[in-house]
């Protein structure tokens, strides 16, 4: 099990450069779970490429009902005050310290693509290069 991303999640269906990383990691480990917040993430992921003409509203559609199907039973709620203190600590932002936060109470990997939450996290938070090493 680990938790994965929104940049992970969205890069199984946007069009990327970093797609095949993402569905190596789903390969190697297919028990993801994040916190409720990946799914406004995702959504505004999507809006951004609707907006731009990217992909059209069909298939944005589509696209998330696979990945809620993808993830569901694996979005967990998480600890304002862990979120906030991790917050404190570092000089990521809440959303970003929420993935963070679940990984620390689950005692496994944060998979993302942030390098800033690699860097400021590196006992948690793993670029997915180096996860499926």
């Amino acid at each position: 099990m680990i938790v994965v991303d929104t940049s992970v999640i969205a890069s199984l269906w946007v069009p990327n450069k970093m797609d095949k990383l993402a569905y190596a990691v789903l390969k190697k480990d297919n028990d993801w779970v994040t916190p409720l917040l990946w799914k406004s993430e995702f959504r505004n992921v999507l809006a951004v490429y609707l907006r731009n003409e990217i992909l059209s509203f069909a298939t944005i559609l589509q696209i998330m009902q696979e990945a809620e199907e993808l993830m569901k039973s694996s979005a967990y709620k998480v600890n304002s005050l862990d979120v906030l203190s991790l917050v404190n600590a570092s000089n990521c932002s809440s959303y970003d310290c929420e993935f963070v936060a679940l990984a620390k109470d689950l005692e496994i990997s944060l998979v993302t693509f942030d390098k800033k939450l690699c860097k400021e996290f590196p006992k948690i938070a793993v670029h997915p290069s180096v996860f499926i090493r």
